[in-house]
């Protein structure tokens, strides 16, 4: 038997483009000026394990924020480089980000926090509901239109982002362990 998390839903909204993706560069300039910060990025579909792998990514984030250890200038580039497990910019894109003939993806929003400590984290339930309007717009303007899912581990999300080995007979629980495992690594 699987698992549940009793975890809040990240503000991450599953997208489809109207058609899969053939001008990548556009696709990321219309995402980038229309969005309202870089706290909002687009994801590759399959990178994307769970609610755990999100905000598990999110408070390695916040805390290299607020140390000012970030290695990418931006929060949304630094989401993609977590996520990924990678130290290098360039291999995040590769991996976590949209490719040209994509047909699905993430848009997410980066929360910001003001006091970082495990003890007294307190995740706003209403961050979802909050930006909801605003993801709606992004889909939008970007030829995309917000599907009903949540994310989940699939293999095909180990695959792209690097992770090499056979995966046949693993469940829910064991995949989302090395997508967080994998995360983990860009954390030494």
């Amino acid at each position: 038997m699987e698992i549940a998390h009793p975890t809040p839903w990240f503000p991450a909204w599953g997208v489809k483009f109207h058609r899969p993706i053939d001008n990548l560069d556009d696709l990321i300039s219309k995402f980038n000026d229309f969005r309202e910060d870089n706290r909002w990025a687009l994801l590759a579909d399959e990178i994307v394990a769970s609610e755990v792998h999100l905000w598990t990514s999110w408070y390695a984030l916040i805390r290299r924020e607020k140390r000012k250890e970030m290695i990418a200038r931006t929060p949304d580039v630094e989401m993609l480089r977590l996520m990924s497990g990678t130290h290098q910019i360039k291999s995040a894109f590769q991996r976590a980000g949209v490719k040209k003939g994509d047909e699905r993806a993430w848009i997410i929003y980066i929360p910001k926090k003001e006091k970082v400590d495990i003890e007294e984290i307190k995740i706003g339930r209403r961050i979802y509901s909050d930006k909801d309007d605003g993801a709606r717009k992004l889909a939008e303007f970007i030829g995309a239109k917000i599907i009903p899912k949540r994310p989940k581990p699939i293999v095909n999300g180990l695959e792209r982002i690097g992770i090499e080995g056979s995966f046949g007979n693993l469940n829910y629980s064991q995949i989302e362990d090395l997508f967080l495992t994998h995360m983990s690594l860009s954390e030494l």
